[in-house]
């Protein structure tokens, strides 16, 4: 066992649509907020990536 605990993972934050927020820290939420506007500029990448290869697709066989 070491003097410090660096050993324990650490907790991956994560969000659950739906999830009781009433149990967070500011802190948490904060963290809560990037994560999940990450993950909507990500998604809106694909779609846009998507949307452009759909839309060549579409141009070729016309």
């Amino acid at each position: 066992m070491s003097l410090f605990d660096d050993d324990r993972p650490q907790k991956k934050v994560a969000h659950e649509i739906g999830s009781d927020l009433a149990l967070l820290s500011v802190d948490e939420l904060t963290q809560r907020i990037t994560l999940l506007t990450e993950e909507i500029a990500r998604l809106e990448a694909e779609r846009t990536r998507k949307s452009a290869s759909r839309s060549a697709a579409e141009n070729l066989f016309r």
